[in-house]
């Protein structure tokens, strides 16, 4: 788990498992963790936050968010949307019902079973104007200054380089463009057996930030108006804890980490002077 490397193909086998599942059944499937729903443990931390929102479809939520960024991404018509970690489609297809026919959808995603689970959904909608790309957050398969909005629904926190993830978003955003994005982080300080499992780090725990260390890098890749719009704490079963610390990861867990939190932050990328 020392390199970003063994991170990324961590996340990658894990979420390839998840799209092979037709049954979608949340993040690790029959394999309890920590984003959206566990499989055996029935947690999930967004729970029913899609209900009745527009353009939400059903085969496309495997569960696996944390928020809706969507809801406060402010996306109108003709926009051009980019949304990371884009899974099966879910927001992407909720963006495109907010761009409508004149705008464009693209998801980017590094696992290619998501992108092919995504693209059947797509082909069962008949969108024009929406796209699956296969790419990492880190190096972006898309050129500068494109997208109006980026969107990312708990997707950054398994991304080894943050700072290099926000470099990225900026690059792409057209100048006064925004991003909205849903994510987990922490307030406190991650017990070292927290940091090293592997579960948890797909399960969208292990790799949160800081808070203050999370809006650090937004700010320090040039973005303005950076604001929290929403921030829900988590609380991760006891049963959870005892399947993956030991008595003194639990104990550390308890004394260290004052909380970890769904945050949905909003940020703006200047006007060229």
């Amino acid at each position: 788990m020392s390199s970003s490397n063994e991170l990324k193909k961590v996340v990658q086998d894990k979420y390839a498992e998840i799209a092979k599942d037709s049954s979608g059944g949340g993040c690790c499937g029959p394999v309890s963790s920590c984003c959206g729903e566990s499989g055996t443990d029935g947690f999930t931390m967004i729970g029913d936050a899609y209900d009745n929102v527009s353009g939400h479809v059903v085969e496309a939520d495997l569960g696996l968010g944390c928020g809706l960024p969507t809801q406060f991404a402010g996306i109108t018509a003709g926009d051009t949307v980019v949304d990371l970690g884009s899974g099966a489609g879910n927001d992407v297809f909720i963006a495109r019902s907010l761009v409508g026919d004149s705008g464009n959808v693209i998801g980017i995603d590094m696992t290619p079973e998501m992108i092919q689970r995504a693209e059947v959904n797509n082909r069962k909608l008949s969108y024009e104007n929406v796209e699956f790309r296969l790419g990492d957050i880190e190096a972006l398969p898309l050129d500068a200054d494109v997208a109006d909005v980026v969107v990312s629904n708990c997707v950054l926190n398994l991304v080894p380089d943050k700072a290099q993830a926000f470099t990225e978003i900026f690059r792409v955003l057209k100048p006064g463009g925004h991003f909205c994005i849903s994510d987990i982080v922490i307030q406190g300080e991650l017990s070292p057996e927290l940091q090293k499992s592997a579960e948890l780090y797909a399960g969208c725990v292990s790799g949160a930030l800081e808070q203050e260390k999370y809006l650090a890098h937004i700010r320090a890749a040039g973005f303005e108006a950076v604001e929290i719009k929403q921030s829900r704490q988590i609380d991760l079963p006891a049963e959870l804890l005892e399947k993956y610390l030991s008595p003194q990861g639990r104990a550390d867990y308890v004394q260290k980490l004052q909380g970890i939190f769904s945050i949905t932050v909003v940020g703006v990328k200047p006007t060229a002077n």
